[in-house]
């Protein structure tokens, strides 16, 4: 038999190339330069494919069906001849040209991604009978999965990430026998997975992420022996991580379980695992986990990512965690380990460290502050951090000595500052940044270094600390300063043009407060999503509010709260001071998309804070307008910061 002859048909499109930061609005003159394959194919396969060679009556027609249910817009008709390197040459239609000696021509890939096409998907697609992979990522794509598409036996790839997809998974799928990947991220399916999903014996993705799944995993998927890449993160599952992960699937490389409702403890994980290299995991209800116990073998010669936060971790890190010598970020955050932190872990070759949020104590390792690489061991309880600041290096030291009953200003701050003699009453903040005033009210500027692992403190009487980093993100460096352009009805307050963001955990710290009872005001605002029928509307952030350490909104969605993106919302909020500071929290616990409208777009994100004492407030303003000014002066002069 000669050699397939593959014939790829191009979809023309004039769309720029998106930026990391704020994703480009969607207009509907778009949709004129989508999606033109039917007409192309009848035109290229009747008349121009090798040797003459043609596209079946039956896939023409088809196609024009298939084209009619996506909502598809032939308004253009351009020549699929052409190799102008100037085309956007990523969306496609293939079809093999090697049947009946390279005289017949079946389609044999589609692939259109990022097109905001706006219908359903087709259940005549099982009408091109030859059809191996369908791609429709970031799409605006509603409805049901077709049980139609179970008898497409040839079928090898599906990926639907990013569009609004309801329903069940149908269990018709399970008849694709020879399918290796399924990619259903990010869409708002649901329903218990099918359990004949455990007969999939050649899949080795399976990406069920950002959906609204119920119910355990089921105990056949311990057949999937294949599997490469498994992601469930932020679904309502039940039920505890099933042991069979770590020990049948051999394979294994990739694990994404973040917010995904699954209980611990984390099953153990052995060395015939020698392919992961991901192994993430957060934000697990249920039973402790003791890691002092050999939880992770420490033969796994390619681990490179290893993020067990939030899984309710007690003991100590043991010291062989030093051979693994291939992890570039070691994320422990957010547990209750305790005990010191080994001196082998000075083996490891990492880029990012994250001890933050446990129980460590004795001295901070002079390994770690010698370190040049990224160390956030902030909110812990180590008897002497070595040094007088919060920040050594790239080392974020913020509140991490113990407190004697948690209050008063942290240590790293007390040798910094002297607070005035008559306490301050208010903080406003433009958070992320430049000095603005607003109704009368003058928010401070917020330029504090972007990145992972840091602090910063201002001026006057507050601080942040932020930690995390955007994980599968192409930029080079972490961007948490955003500005936007797209707020269309906060009647152009400058407050919500700017944010801070953060991947993880994000701390605002006032200190130097009077004892009183305050109004906080936190300002939102959605700017790196949009509105309308696009794919970037479609991104879900979540995240929690703490205040005073305790929480009070859960999976907070400003999008939702707001009601719609580039809206403003203000939330506000009573906070009882007693020991002169005040704490705002936000932190991420695996809710929420984060592949839409691109990678990496999650973590809480604020816009400005505004905290005041109202008692104080209305009578002292002049007075206490001058102590401030006063106060800046001497931070200044001291050089407290640089």
């Amino acid at each position: 038999m000669k050699n397939p002859i593959f014939q790829p048909f191009f979809v023309h499109s004039n769309q720029p190339k998106r930026s990391s930061g704020i994703p480009l609005q969607k207009s509907s003159n778009m949709f004129i330069h989508r999606l033109l394959f039917a007409s192309i194919f009848i035109v290229y396969c009747l008349t121009t494919l090798t040797n003459g060679a043609t596209l079946p009556d039956y896939e023409v027609k088809a196609l024009h069906l298939i084209s009619s249910i996506l909502g598809a817009d032939w308004n253009s008709i351009i020549d699929p001849c052409s190799r102008d390197n100037s085309w956007t040459l990523d969306q496609n239609v293939t079809c093999d040209c090697s049947f009946n000696d390279n005289t017949t021509c079946h389609v044999t890939h589609i692939f259109l991604k990022e097109q905001n096409l706006s219908g359903t998907l087709p259940p005549n697609l099982a009408s091109l009978s030859y059809l191996q992979q369908i791609d429709l990522t970031r799409n605006y794509l509603s409805g049901p999965i077709p049980p139609e598409w179970g008898s497409s036996t040839r079928l090898v790839r599906i990926s639907l990430l990013g569009n609004r997809l309801t329903g069940s998974i149908p269990v018709e799928l399970t008849n694709l026998r020879n399918l290796t990947f399924l990619i259903l991220d990010n869409n708002g399916l649901s329903g218990t997975l099918p359990e004949a999903l455990g007969n999939l014996s050649k899949i080795e993705r399976l990406h069920l992420s950002s959906n609204y799944f119920t119910g355990k995993i089921p105990e056949t998927f311990a057949s999937l022996t294949s599997l490469k890449e498994f992601r469930i993160s932020d679904n309502n599952f039940s039920g505890q991580i099933p042991d069979f992960i770590f020990r049948n699937w051999t394979n294994l490389e990739q694990i994404y379980i973040e917010g995904s409702g699954l209980s611990g403890p984390i099953p153990s994980i052995n060395a015939t695992l020698h392919n992961l290299t991901y192994i993430i995991i957060s934000d697990l209800n249920g039973a402790e986990t003791n890691f002092t116990q050999p939880l992770i073998d420490a033969s796994l010669p390619k681990l490179e990512r290893l993020m067990l936060r939030s899984c309710n971790l007690i003991g100590e890190i043991p010291a062989s965690f030093g051979t693994f010598t291939s992890i570039k970020i070691l994320d422990l955050s957010f547990n209750r380990l305790s005990g010191k932190i080994p001196d082998e872990l000075s083996n490891l070759d990492f880029d990012n460290m994250f001890l933050n949020g446990n129980n460590f104590n004795g001295s901070v390792p002079q390994w770690i502050l010698d370190t040049r690489e990224k160390v956030d061991l902030s909110y812990n309880n180590f008897t002497n951090t070595g040094v007088s600041d919060c920040r050594q290096n790239s080392v974020n030291l913020f509140s991490s000595i113990a407190r004697v009953n948690n209050t008063g200003i942290v240590p790293c701050l007390t040798s910094q500052i002297t607070c005035p003699s008559e306490p301050l009453h208010f903080v406003h903040i433009n958070c992320g940044g430049r000095k603005i005033t607003v109704n009368g009210i003058t928010y401070e500027a917020d330029f504090g270094q972007a990145g992972t692992s840091t602090f910063y403190r201002s001026i006057t009487n507050w601080a942040f600390s932020s930690t995390g980093t955007f994980l599968n993100d192409d930029r080079p460096d972490d961007v948490l300063d955003l500005e936007s352009r797209q707020l269309s009805s906060n009647g152009g307050n400058e407050l919500y043009t700017d944010a801070r963001v953060s991947p993880s955990s994000l701390t605002y710290y006032a200190f130097c407060l009077a004892n009183a009872t305050y109004n906080v005001s936190l300002h939102f605002a959605e700017i790196q999503f949009t509105n309308g029928e696009t794919y970037s509307s479609l991104g879900r952030r979540m995240f929690d509010i703490y205040i005073q350490g305790e929480r009070e909104k859960q999976d907070f969605n400003i999008v939702v709260a707001a009601g719609g993106a580039g809206l403003s919302r203000v939330e506000r909020f009573n906070a009882n001071v007693t020991d002169g500071t005040l704490e705002i929290h936000f932190r991420w616990a695996g809710k929420g998309t984060t592949s839409l409208p691109e990678r990496s777009i999650y973590g809480p994100l604020i816009s400005g804070i505004s905290i005041f004492n109202p008692g104080r407030f209305s009578t002292s303003i002049d007075s206490y307008c001058l102590r401030l000014i006063a106060f800046t002066r001497t931070f200044r002069e001291q050089k407290l910061y640089s």
